[in-house]
């Protein structure tokens, strides 16, 4: 048998003799990569629910390159099998959500670890208008043996609770393979993300857009199959935050760019008239230094927000936002060039005044615990003027490329 298929595990599923040839209510997918072991349980699972629920309705593999005879296991089984080319769990599903003919698509993984006959609250949640349909696992129900502790207890809930804080989103399982989705909603989002950071993607995207979200109480069960998932727990979980990192600007270059030239400003208003000592310990001029690279690198983590914003937004990757347009329409060009000629004189005044202490000493030694306190903030302004400048070339440069400000967002 193909894969090691035993003959016990080729389960006889109900066939529907009317299955659709044409557009449908539902298409119920799995995406599969030699799944011969569970693929002919999970589809009659699926057909069992069809048929039981009336909903017109078809079963649909998204195959992406079995080699197992999988795609000849799903045939026999009912289920209309599709070739995706291009590898990875979200190049499948995609593949397969394009291909669907049903209305709605309910998606989950062929490795019988979910119970395909049991469907009804995802239906009627996609009935109600919903564009997207959450399984929840910690609600529904983990099985002994069904998650491993490293995902159930730490990744899992981490990278759920760092999305729901990024994207303000109310989902309490960003990673659950068991989905329900409006078909035209989703594919109107163009997800792209080919591998497991797709189920991220979806979920972002959705909560971003402003479409429907809504979760469903789901049981995950032990996956039946023999060999080692496809899941690689440490790789898959940095693509997640990655993504979700690339995802929110605000978190990733705003908050930490704000709170660095926050404190980096204080503390060298702080240290600028002297040293200061604080339960023992002396502040001085090395501590100005590196409280001037704070507000260096938080000002230029704050700009790539401005960046990285305005590109999400001309590129359809996340919706316009009134405020911050009316907040960088300020940014013309000429008020950078203007900023950034105020920091260049504020920074070539103090260069003149530590240049005049330096000649008092015919251009000799000078204490560099007083001269550094001219220097280090003149060269921190200097910085600034430039970085302030061209920002504001890049400004508009984006401006030119998109033909306005928010482009086609």
């Amino acid at each position: 048998m193909p894969g090691g298929l035993m003959p016990d595990t080729l389960i006889q599923p109900i066939r529907l003799t009317d299955a659709p040839s044409g557009p449908c209510e539902l298409t119920i997918l799995m995406p599969c990569l030699n799944e011969a072991e569970t693929l002919a349980s999970c589809i009659g699972k699926a057909l069992s629910y069809l048929e039981r629920s009336g909903v017109l309705g078809e079963v649909l593999i998204a195959d992406n390159g079995s080699d197992d005879g999988s795609q000849a296991i799903a045939i026999a089984a009912g289920a209309r099998v599709v070739p995706i080319a291009p590898k990875g769990y979200g190049s499948a599903l995609l593949g397969g959500i394009e291909a669907a003919r049903g209305r709605f698509v309910i998606m989950g993984d062929s490795d019988d670890s979910y119970d395909f006959s049991n469907l009804d609250a995802f239906v009627d949640k996609l009935r109600a208008g919903y564009a997207l349909v959450m399984g929840n696992r910690f609600k529904g129900g983990i099985k002994a043996g069904a998650m491993p502790p490293l995902h159930r207890y730490v990744g899992n809930p981490v990278l759920t609770a760092i999305g729901r804080t990024f994207f303000r989103s109310h989902c309490g399982d960003f990673h659950c393979g068991l989905r329900g989705v409006d078909r035209d909603a989703i594919l109107s989002l163009d997800l792209q993300a080919p591998g497991m950071e797709f189920a991220s993607e979806m979920v972002v995207k959705a909560t971003i857009n402003g479409l429907r979200v809504t979760e469903v109480p789901t049981t995950l069960s032990p996956d039946g199959r023999s060999r080692p998932p496809h899941l690689r727990s440490w790789r898959d979980g940095w693509r997640h935050l990655r993504f979700l990192l690339l995802f929110s600007p605000r978190w990733l270059f705003l908050y930490p760019g704000l709170g660095l030239l926050a404190s980096g400003a204080a503390m060298m208003a702080w240290l600028l008239p002297g040293p200061r000592m604080v339960a023992g310990v002396i502040f001085d001029i090395h501590t100005l230094f590196y409280a001037s690279l704070a507000v260096v690198v938080g000002f230029h983590s704050a700009l790539f927000y401005v960046f990285a914003r305005l590109y999400g937004m001309r590129e359809g990757l996340a919706p316009p936002e009134e405020r911050f347009l009316r907040l960088t329409g300020m940014l013309t060009l000429e008020a950078g060039l203007l900023a950034g000629l105020v920091l260049l004189v504020i920074g070539l005044v103090l260069a003149a005044f530590a240049v005049s202490a330096w000649n008092q000493t015919q251009f000799g030694t000078l204490p560099p615990e007083w001269e550094m306190r001219l220097v280090i903030p003149s060269g921190t302004s200097i910085l600034l003027a430039f970085q302030t400048a061209y920002g504001a070339f890049f400004l508009s440069v984006l401006e030119i490329r998109s033909g306005k400000r928010g482009g086609r967002a």
